[in-house]
């Protein structure tokens, strides 16, 4: 891994980009502060330039260089770093004048977050600058938990891909936003709102007409295959009429249906075996040669939410 490391850092150092594991998914990382080198990760995922990118901090000193955080709402975010960081959260702050308008979209805010994946940290320490990361996937599709799914969607884009075994979490982060002494959820992920209303109120985030934080857009996660997301199993009956090939993507055991491939998340109906499952099950399913993907409905509290978060993007529901 010490030759994977020193790799990676000479091409972040040359302004490229690299496929980096987290313990989300799979990131491209690229020099943060470097818009030459950030455009490059736009250009390997066909990533709308409207869409703002997570940016990576190597460590906490980096995060007064980065923001400007207002002072009602600094105890509530110091509480959620010393709870969660490093690990899968992302807080959308008031951004310095050293984050590049291509990071945020031209946004006022900025989306930092520190990864608990050994390799990444290592590799942004070393650097010693922050790595803006969204996931390692063209745009829309879905989001890889292994080194091979990079290679599947940038194989010819990209430099270099370090393999650091599958994802943990297999999910991306959760992200939120603050208002004063509140927050909001814009994206659901590993922490969940439980977790987060530990440590102050939690208000429902509006709807915006674009991004304001990274994987907010309606369709997202999308197999090629189409999705249709189902509320209970017996809204499925009329596609096995149609002559199509229809797969399952179940939560856990389904029910006996004529389908011609079903692929279940976890047969113990474990949340954290299902989230960490998800995008290698979907990826899966999708390459089966069906005409279309009926998936299940599951829990929307803890990590169900955020599961069913990526099945409604994955479905184009938003």
């Amino acid at each position: 891994m010490d030759h994977a490391v020193a790799a990676a850092i000479d091409r972040l150092s040359a302004g490229e980009v690299v496929a980096l594991p987290t313990e989300t998914v799979y990131g491209l990382a690229a020099d943060a502060l470097r818009p030459d080198a950030v455009v490059k990760i736009f250009e390997a995922k066909e990533r709308p330039f409207f869409d703002p990118l997570i940016c990576h901090l190597p460590g906490l000193e980096w995060l007064a260089r980065m923001t400007a955080i207002p002072h009602s709402s600094l105890p509530l975010v110091r509480s959620l770093i010393t709870e969660f960081w490093p690990g899968p959260l992302t807080l959308i702050l008031p951004r310095s004048g050293i984050v590049p308008d291509l990071v945020t979209a031209g946004l006022e805010t900025v989306a930092l977050r520190m990864s608990d994946h050994p390799v990444f940290r290592r590799v942004v320490q070393e650097f010693g600058k922050p790595l803006s990361a969204p996931s390692a996937n063209r745009f829309g599709r879905i989001s890889p938990t292994a080194a091979s799914h990079v290679q599947t969607e940038l194989a010819g884009r990209i430099p270099l891909i370090v393999d650091g075994g599958p994802a943990t979490h297999g999910i991306e982060s959760t992200i939120v936003a603050f208002r004063g002494e509140e927050m909001s959820i814009l994206r659901s992920g590993p922490i969940s709102r439980e977790e987060l209303m530990e440590f102050g109120d939690v208000v429902d985030a509006a709807r915006a007409d674009s991004p304001d934080a990274p994987g907010q857009m309606k369709s997202h996660y999308a197999p090629k295959t189409p999705l249709i997301l189902v509320q209970n199993w017996s809204e499925a009956a009329a596609h096995f009429a149609t002559g199509k090939r229809v797969g399952l993507l179940a939560w856990s055991e389904p029910p006996d249906l004529p389908a011609d491939r079903v692929t279940i998340l976890s047969r113990a109906g474990d949340l954290r075996e299902a989230a960490a499952t998800l995008f290698a099950k979907l990826r899966e399913i999708d390459e089966a040669g069906l005409d279309v993907i009926i998936a299940g409905s599951g829990p929307e509290e803890g990590l169900g939410a955020a599961i069913m978060d990526r099945l409604r993007k994955a479905a184009g529901l938003g």
